[in-house]
């Protein structure tokens, strides 16, 4: 199950990609605003007092690390992380930046989802708008359809074997509580992001609202 949720994720995102726009529609946007929501929830209920439990002094100095990671990283994907493609996608050259940034966010957020039913929830919903709002930038563009696919599944699995690594290798059993500050400072950065851009012009309408607390109050429930 935490292998095979962030693949289906992906695959969702493609099949509502060919289905609807999801720049403009709006089920699409409050979906985004869902899982900005439930995804800032479940690491605020999970994982913030996981790390600080640890009482380690430099837990803050690494969630601050992965907020500037994160900001990094979207420099090279134009914002993809939080429902956004600030591109046009007219070239055939293959987006070998924009996979690097996607694959080492994936990486890094899939972790501590061996630990957390609740985060791996958390992050198939939010793989979703972002699956959707990616291959619809590479089925639009010029780029081999063999290519998008192999990009699509490079993206897919990328988030399994960050589970399979904190499984699997015990040395970074050492290091857990860092990386999972490193996670905590990206999912507050793209989490904060998308409820932020879900109110243009600073004013949220009442469906956009009501989501969002149905995601924090699921969160906390779950």
């Amino acid at each position: 199950m935490i292998f095979a949720l962030p693949i289906i994720a992906v695959f969702l995102g493609y099949l509502i990609s060919l289905v609807i726009k999801p720049s403009s529609s709006t089920g699409f946007q409050l979906l985004l605003s869902f899982s900005g929501a439930f995804l800032l929830a479940v690491t605020v209920f999970e994982l913030l007092p996981e790390v600080y439990g640890s009482e380690d002094q430099k837990v803050g100095l690494f969630i601050m690390l992965g907020l500037l990671l994160q900001i990094f990283l979207e420099f090279l994907s134009k914002g993809v992380e939080h429902g956004h493609m600030h591109q046009h996608g007219e070239t055939a050259k293959f987006p070998i930046l924009l996979l690097s940034s996607l694959s080492i966010h994936s990486l890094l957020e899939g972790f501590p989802l061996s630990t957390s039913t609740e985060l791996l929830h958390g992050v198939m919903i939010h793989k979703i708008p972002v699956a959707a709002i990616l291959s619809t930038f590479l089925l639009h563009s010029k780029i081999a359809k063999m290519k998008v696919i192999l990009f699509l599944a490079i993206f897919a699995v990328m988030t399994p074997l960050g589970s399979l690594a904190h499984s699997y290798i015990d040395i970074l059993d050492t290091y857990a509580v860092y990386i999972n500050a490193i996670v905590i400072g990206i999912f507050l950065h793209v989490s904060t992001t998308i409820l932020f851009e879900a109110s243009k012009n600073h004013s949220f309408n009442i469906s956009k609202l009501a989501v969002i607390i149905v995601g924090i109050l699921l969160a906390y429930i779950l």
